[in-house]
């Protein structure tokens, strides 16, 4: 069995968790933007928290509201050529969502005994391989599984963790279909994508249909969320917890290093902090200091954590980052204008108006792309 997660408190990741509550609340779906190391699966795994549910939006019974994880990693392998290619990739897509609303509501008391097993024979007959039809009948075996819960007032979210692997790997089809199983129950299903980058940026990357893809990503339109590192008490708090889980008591000047060098991302916060001991001792006079950055940026799980960063970055914004290092001239166009707004906004990069100066953010990352990323160094 695996460990549950942590729960948070109820005033982790706020803003952000009181913008999403708030749109759910409406019936409306979020996009969700955030570079690797920003801390996704515990906000994931805080947004579908019954506990949450119940803080933010007033709901005692856990059933009646249901925020569920689907992660493309669970999907089963995919066929890339052969006889109704897309209907067996929409039918993967359809088998996930399917398996995790199981999952999040079983044993179904919610149903009661009769529908409860009309419901498991619905689950059942989707995945009878020996149907002929089975992979067109997958939406349809999917609408009737979730009318069970529907029909007694479930609210539900299908929550979309690393969305991109999604858009790579299936059929705009299955994305239509989802906005037509949305617009059909419109005040008791909604999604919520995590993505690396905004959707209509990812569109351009996958040489997606805009037109075909459009009407799914137009749910999100209006509800984009940059999801930028911990504020200081979120922050803060993962730093007391892991010197709580490690029996260490770190002092005032390494802990408020650590979030300074880290800039409260929870990705780079948790690798620094195995390494922090390594780099020598830490006083007032290295609390802020971008040597000490530098030289906890060269050790290799801060180092790897920044790559991660990196990674999840488009060429546009490498050689933004790399022009602001000067690595290389800047070439200035709309695509790296738009670059340098979305850094801003994943607080990667911070702009002076006054100054008119870029500074990359946070310190170790900011070492890293100086130490030039297109070099693996040991």
């Amino acid at each position: 069995m695996q460990p549950r997660p942590r729960v948070q408190s109820m005033d982790f990741r706020r803003e952000e968790v009181s913008y999403i509550m708030q749109r759910w609340r409406a019936g409306d779906s979020c996009s969700l933007v955030g570079v690797g190391s920003v801390g996704k699966s515990n906000l994931l795994q805080h947004l579908s928290n019954s506990e949450t549910h119940k803080h933010y939006l007033g709901i005692e019974k856990p059933d009646l509201f249901k925020a569920i994880i689907i992660d493309p990693n669970l999907m089963a392998a995919l066929p890339h050529a052969g006889d109704n290619l897309e209907q067996i990739q929409c039918w993967a897509g359809y088998e996930l969502m399917m398996h995790r609303l199981y999952m999040a509501f079983y044993p179904f008391d919610i149903l009661g005994e009769e529908d409860a097993q009309r419901f498991y024979n619905t689950y059942i007959a989707f995945q009878d391989g020996s149907n002929p039809l089975y992979a067109y009948m997958g939406l349809r075996y999917f609408e009737l599984g979730l009318d069970y819960f529907l029909r007694r007032g479930v609210r539900l979210v299908f929550m979309f963790d690393e969305f991109e692997e999604m858009m790579k790997n299936l059929p705009v089809k299955f994305f239509q279909t989802l906005r037509g199983i949305r617009d059909t129950n419109k005040r008791q299903i909604s999604y919520l994508t995590f993505t690396r980058a905004p959707l209509p940026t990812l569109v351009d990357q996958f040489n997606i249909s805009m037109l075909g893809i459009e009407p799914f990503t137009e749910l999100f339109t209006d509800n984009l969320l940059f999801v930028g590192p911990y504020n200081e008490v979120d922050g803060l708090n993962m730093v007391e917890n892991l010197m709580s889980r490690n029996q260490k008591n770190y002092p005032e000047h390494t802990v408020k290093f650590l979030l300074w060098a880290t800039g409260r991302y929870a990705g780079l916060i948790r690798s620094a902090f195995r390494v922090v001991e390594t780099i020598g001792p830490i006083d007032s006079n290295s609390t802020l200091n971008d040597e000490t950055a530098r030289r906890l940026a060269a050790k290799r799980p801060v180092r790897e954590e920044c790559r991660t960063i990196w990674t999840s970055l488009t060429p546009a914004e490498h050689h933004v980052l790399k022009a602001t290092a000067r690595i290389v001239s800047f070439e200035s166009s709309p695509e790296t204008d738009h670059a340098v707004s979305l850094l801003v906004q994943k607080k990667l990069l911070h702009a002076d108006r006054l100054h008119q100066t870029l500074e990359i953010q946070p310190p170790v990352f900011r070492a890293y792309v100086f130490s030039n990323p297109e070099i693996d160094i040991d």
